[in-house]
């Protein structure tokens, strides 16, 4: 196997555990950096935010490739606290974009489904290059910022040649996601389910969620098959779209309690009733396939949740 030497921006945050471990697994070279101190191995501290730290890291090490992860995450998260949102997503990638610019490492950007804010058709990706922003309306901050982040890739590309593959992960959930107010409804309903906590399902609103150990596999298969300037869908199987409710019922179950504790509501406001997502692309180029159904990957994370907040214990 071609060992490579990668970077993973945000490598101590959920999707970025699960997939510097992924890669290590595959024999590559692999350096994380997140916000925080960790007794992570082949761990440095650095804030993307902040270009000297980046370019000391840089200084010291070479990398074929840059998975691009560190981001702050979340429609409210996004609206809530907008100053670290935009200095994170925007600035953060204009920062990694410039050492790209003048090192040449490929880079793989994380956006997300997100930046089809409202669409209401199927999610192909070339749906944010075929219709007018007005069309699409990307309906809060964290979307435009990933939108703006994939932008700014696309001009770096024409201007300079850097090379770079976007993808768009689409209500990946897990091990290693720690709960906050923030976070994803899966999360979100187990960590409520787990402590007794009260809880809203909003009814009308359909998703499809992927498990990480799915999605981190197919983000490792771009190394094998990287094409600069293509984006990628990467979610579960079209089949597993479900009912928001259908989810909170099968966290229920998996946790072991009633639903007592979950007030039932129409439609939220400001949020897309259906994402139908086409991952058609990642299947054709990345040999995206993903085999842990919902039941499955939500059964693993909740007891992965109950072992890290010691519940049961």
């Amino acid at each position: 196997m071609d060992t490579k030497r990668i970077l993973v921006t945000g490598g101590a945050g959920f999707i970025g555990t699960n997939l510097v471990n992924e890669l290590n697994k595959r024999g590559h070279e692999v350096m994380s950096i997140d916000l925080l101190n960790s007794d992570l191995d082949n761990y440095l501290r650095a804030d993307v935010k902040n270009y000297r730290q980046l370019e000391k890291v840089f200084e010291n090490y070479n990398f074929d490739y840059v998975y691009h992860l560190a981001a702050e995450y979340g429609r409210w998260n996004g609206e809530a606290h907008y100053e670290n949102l935009w200095q994170t997503n925007v600035i953060g990638t204009k920062h990694m974009l410039r050492l790209q610019e003048k090192l040449g490492f490929k880079m793989i950007f994380f956006s997300s489904a997100e930046v089809y804010g409202d669409y209401n058709g199927v999610m192909s990706e070339d749906v944010m290059e075929n219709n007018p922003i007005k069309d699409t309306y990307q309906m809060n901050d964290y979307a435009v910022s990933k939108w703006a982040g994939e932008l700014m890739c696309m001009n770096s590309a024409k201007m300079y040649d850097t090379e770079t593959v976007r993808v768009r992960p689409v209500n990946c959930y897990g091990p290693e996601e720690h709960f906050t107010p923030y976070r994803g409804f899966i999360p979100l309903f187990i960590y409520h389910a787990l402590f007794g906590k009260p809880y809203t399902v909003y009814k009308g609103h359909k998703r499809i969620i992927d498990y990480v150990g799915d999605t981190t596999k197919t983000f490792a298969n771009i190394l094998d098959n990287f094409k600069p300037g293509e984006a990628y869908n990467v979610g579960g199987k079209q089949e597993w779209e479900r009912e928001i409710k259908e989810y909170s019922d099968i966290i229920l179950d998996a946790v072991g309690v009633d639903d007592s504790i979950v007030t039932y509501e129409e439609a939220e406001p400001f949020t897309t009733h259906v994402k139908t997502i086409d991952f058609s692309k990642s299947i054709k180029d990345l040999k995206h396939d993903p085999k842990v159904t919902p039941e499955e990957g939500i059964k693993k994370t909740v007891e992965w949740m109950k072992w890290y907040y010691r519940v049961g214990e």
